[in-house]
C-alpha cells in the first residue's frame, strides 16, 4: 500500500472524507477489465517472454511443460476447492465458481522479483531457468482457465468436460498459433530494416494488434504474446538485431515491465482503500497463504522431490521451487478484472494478503534457502 493510501485512510479516521470520496469516485471510474485484460496484460507477458533463452528451455521443456500445464491445472482446483472448503469454517461466503476462480488466478507465479534473488545468492541456473519458463507458461495456462470459469460465473451454467476441453484447445492452440504467425511476420520486418527507434515501435504495435486480433479471434491473447515473445527475443535477437536495438529493445520492454508492475500496486493499493479487513476476513487471508503454499508444495515440490533424476535438477531443488513460487503483478490484474461485486471484493482483499506475504516473507528469505539447501551447488547449471 502506498503512502498516499495511509495518509488517506488516516484523514478518513480523523473525520476529513474528501480524499476518500475523492479516491472512490476515480477507482469507480476505471475500467479495471478493459485497462487490465486488454491493455497491460499483453505488455507484461510479452516483456516476460523476450528474455527467455528458448534454445536452453527446449533442454527442460518436458519439466517445465508438465509444471505448467498439468501443476497450474491441479493447483487451480486444490485451491479452489481448498478454499471453498475452508470457508465453512468462517463467517465469510464465496461460491464454488469464485473459489475456482481465486485458484485459476492465484495460481500463476511472477519470478520478477525472486530472479534477482536467486542470482545473487548463487542458485544454479537449471533452477533459475525451470522457475522461469514455469512462470512465462503457467501465466498463458491460467489465463485460459480464468477466463473459462468466468464464462461459466456469466453464463450461469457449467459446461460438460468435451465442451470445456474443446474450448481450451481452441484457445491455447489457436493462441499459440497467432503468435507464432505473427512473431514470425515482425521477425522478417526487423530483418529487413536497421534502426533502433522503428524496431522497437514496430514489436509494440505488434503486441497491442496481435493481443486486439486474438480477443477478435476469440483465442488466447496471453499464449499468443508468450510465443511472440519467445520469437522475436530468441530468433529476431540472434539473426534480425544490431548490438545497438539489442540494447535499446531490452531496455525499452524493461522499462515497460517495470512501470507496469508499479501501476498496478497502485491500484491495489487504491482498490483496498475501499474494502473494510474485518478480522474474518484477516485471519482467512492467513489460511488461504498456507493454502496456497501447501498446493504448490503437492504440485511443483513433490513431483520434483519424487522424480529428481528425471526433472534432472540439483538436490535441493524441490524446496526452492516450492517457496520461490512468488505471486506478483499477474495475481493483481486478474484480480482487479472481475466485474464488480461483494465476491470480487474478497477475491481482491484474499489477493492482496497472499501478494503481500508472498513478496515479503518469501522473497525477503528464498536467498537464505538456497545458499541453505544448495551451498554445493550454487553457481552451477
Amino acid at each position: 500500500m502506498c503512502s498516499s493510501d495511509l495518509l488517506n485512510m488516516a484523514a478518513d479516521s480523523l473525520g476529513f472524507h474528501a480524499l476518500h470520496t475523492l479516491e472512490q469516485s476515480l477507482v469507480e471510474s476505471i475500467d479495471f477489465s478493459e485497462l487490465l485484460m486488454q491493455g497491460m496484460l499483453s505488455l507484461l507477458l510479452f516483456a516476460g517472454a523476450l528474455h527467455v533463452d528458448l534454445s536452453l528451455l527446449r533442454t527442460y521443456r518436458w519439466q517445465v511443460t508438465s509444471l505448467a500445464v498439468v501443476g497450474t491445472t491441479l493447483s487451480t482446483l486444490f485451491i479452489g476447492l481448498g478454499l471453498w472448503a475452508l470457508l465453512s469454517w468462517t463467517e465469510l461466503e464465496l461460491p464454488l465458481a469464485y473459489c475456482l476462480v481465486f485458484g485459476a488466478l492465484i495460481s500463476p507465479t511472477d519470478p520478477i522479483a525472486v530472479m534477482g534473488i536467486l542470482k545473487s545468492a548463487g542458485a544454479p541456473g537449471s533452477v533459475e531457468l525451470v522457475i522461469s519458463g514455469e512462470s512465462l507458461f503457467n501465466d498463458g495456462v491460467s489465463v485460459v482457465l480464468f477466463s473459462l470459469i468466468l464464462a461459466m460465473v456469466a453464463s450461469g451454467e457449467a459446461p460438460s468436460v468435451t465442451v470445456a476441453a474443446q474450448l481450451l484447445l481452441e484457445e491455447a492452440g489457436g493462441g499459440a498459433l497467432l503468435g507464432a504467425v505473427v512473431g514470425y511476420v515482425i521477425y522478417r520486418m526487423l530483418k529487413s530494416i536497421d534502426s533502433y527507434q522503428e524496431e522497437v515501435l514496430i514489436t509494440l504495435a505488434a503486441v497491442l494488434g496481435a493481443y486486439a486480433l486474438a480477443t477478435r479471434l476469440h483465442v488466447s491473447g496471453p499464449l499468443a504474446m508468450v510465443v511472440m515473445g519467445l520469437i522475436i527475443g530468441n530468433q529476431g535477437r540472434s539473426y534480425a538485431m544490431s548490438e545497438q536495438t539489442k540494447k535499446n529493445l531490452d531496455m525499452f520492454w524493461e522499462l515497460i515491465d517495470e512501470i507496469l508492475n508499479a501501476v498496478l500496486f497502485v491500484l491495489i493499493g487504491l482498490e483496498v482503500v475501499l474494502i473494510q479487513f474485518s478480522n474474518s476476513l484477516l485471519v482467512t487471508g492467513l489460511m488461504v497463504v498456507a493454502l496456497t503454499l501447501l498446493s504448490r508444495l503437492l504440485t511443483v515440490g513433490l513431483p520434483i522431490a519424487a522424480l529428481g533424476r528425471l526433472f534432472r535438477l540439483p538436490k535441493g531443488a524441490w524446496s526452492v521451487m516450492t517457496w520461490g513460487g512468488l505471486r506478483g503483478g499477474i495475481s493483481v490484474a486478474l484480480a482487479l478484472s472481475l466485474p464488480p461485486s461483494e465476491p470480487r471484493d474478497i477475491v481482491v482483499s484474499l489477493t492482496y494478503i497472499i501478494v503481500v506475504f508472498s513478496i515479503l516473507i518469501q522473497g525477503m528469505t528464498i536467498g537464505t534457502l538456497v545458499k541453505k539447501v544448495m551451498p554445493c551447488t550454487a553457481g552451477k547449471g
